[in-house]
C-alpha cells in the first residue's frame, strides 16, 4: 500500500502567494494531500486556498487555527492530520516544491525521522536573504545548539522539512511562534532521532508578500527558547554552570576575608565574608537541583525510548 503524504503549509496574510505555492506543490506530489493552516489570515489567504483546493480537485483542507503563531499553526497540524508522511513548508514561495520529493525520499525508505531543507549550504540564504541580522542569529543559534547537543548541523531554523509519522505523533510542540523550528529540532537532537539535511535553493518573498518576522524580537524570542529549552533538557549543564559561577564570585569575594584572617587574625570586611558563604552556599543548592534534575530527564529519556518501542511493537 503507497504511503499517504501530508503537506502542510501554515500561512497568515499569504494572500498575494498561497495559490502559486499549493499549486507548485500539487505539481511535485500531485498524489500528496495539501493541508493550509490558515492562521488569523485577515487577507482572504483562507478563501483563496479553498478556491484552489476546489479549482486542481486536490485532497486536503483549509484548517483554522485562532490561537496566533506558527507553533499554534503547526501543533493543530500535527494533533490533526493523519499520514505516513509530513512535508512542512512556508507558504511564501521561498522554498522550491520541485524539492519536495527529494526530502520524503529518506522517509520513504525509512533512513530518516526528520529531512532538513539546509538553505546555508549552497550559499542561497546569504544571497537572497535582505536582513543580514537575520544571518547572524541563525549563525548564533546554530552554534549554541550544535555545541550544547554534540550535532554538525547547518540549519537549524529551516522552515522546509520531512517527517515520519513516529516523530509527528510523539512530538510536543510547545513553543507558539515561529521558533517552533528550532523547538522541533531540540526535541530531535534530545530523543535521538535520524536526522538528515539536504541542501535546498532558497529565495527570498517576491515582491507584494511581506515578512512577519522582527529581527530583535523575534531574535530575542529565540534565544529565550533555546535558554529555556536547555533547562529542561541538559539540568546538569545549566544549573552546573551557574553553580560554577557562584562558586568562583564566592571565592572572589573572600580574598579579602582570608587576608583579614591572616595578618590580624581577625576578619575586618564582615559584609564580603557573609556574601562568599551566601555565594557557596547558592553555588551547593544548584549543583544539588542540577544533579536532582538530570535525573530526571534521564528517567524521562527512558520512558519515552519505552514509548517508542511500544508504538513500533504495535
Amino acid at each position: 500500500m503507497p504511503s499517504s503524504i501530508a503537506i502542510i503549509l501554515p500561512a497568515f496574510n499569504e494572500a498575494a502567494t498561497i495559490e502559486a505555492v499549493m499549486l507548485d506543490f500539487h505539481k511535485a506530489l500531485p498524489q500528496a494531500q495539501i493541508y493550509v493552516i490558515d492562521n488569523n489570515s485577515s487577507d482572504g489567504t483562507g478563501a483563496i486556498a479553498r478556491a484552489t483546493l476546489a479549482r486542481i480537485q486536490a485532497p486536503g483542507q483549509v484548517i483554522e487555527e485562532r490561537r496566533q503563531g506558527k507553533g499554534n499553526a503547526l501543533r493543530r497540524a500535527f494533533q490533526t492530520i493523519e499520514a505516513d508522511v509530513y512535508l512542512l513548508a512556508d507558504a511564501d514561495l521561498t522554498y522550491p516544491a520541485e524539492r519536495a520529493q527529494d526530502l520524503i525520499e529518506p522517509i520513504l525508505r525509512g533512513e530518516a525521522d526528520m529531512v532538513v531543507g539546509d538553505r546555508h549550504s549552497g550559499g542561497h540564504y546569504l544571497e537572497q536573504n535582505k536582513r543580514p541580522l537575520h544571518g547572524l542569529g541563525n549563525r548564533l543559534v546554530n552554534r549554541l545548539i550544535n555545541y550544547f547537543f554534540d550535532a554538525d548541523l547547518k540549519d537549524i531554523m529551516s522552515g522546509y522539512r520531512a517527517f515520519s509519522r513516529t516523530f509527528v505523533k510523539t512530538c510536543p510542540v510547545l513553543a507558539p511562534g515561529f521558533q517552533v523550528e528550532t523547538d522541533i529540532t531540540l526535541h530531535a537532537l534530545d530523543k535521538r532521532f535520524r536526522i538528515q539535511e539536504i541542501a535546498v535553493e532558497y529565495l527570498d518573498r517576491p515582491s507584494g508578500s511581506v515578512s512577519k518576522l522582527n529581527t530583535v524580537t523575534d531574535g530575542a524570542r529565540v534565544l529565550f527558547t533555546i535558554f529555556q529549552i536547555l533547562r529542561y533538557y541538559k539540568p546538569f549543564a545549566f544549573f552546573g554552570s551557574i553553580a560554577l559561577c557562584a562558586m568562583l564570585l564566592g571565592l572572589l569575594a573572600s580574598i579579602p576575608v582570608f587576608a583579614d584572617w591572616i595578618a590580624y587574625r581577625y576578619i575586618y570586611h564582615v559584609p564580603l565574608a557573609l556574601l562568599a558563604a551566601a555565594l557557596e552556599i547558592v553555588a551547593v543548592m544548584m549543583l544539588a537541583v542540577g544533579l536532582i534534575l538530570d535525573s530526571i530527564a534521564h528517567q524521562q529519556k527512558m520512558s519515552f525510548e519505552l514509548l517508542l518501542l511500544s508504538k513500533n511493537h504495535d
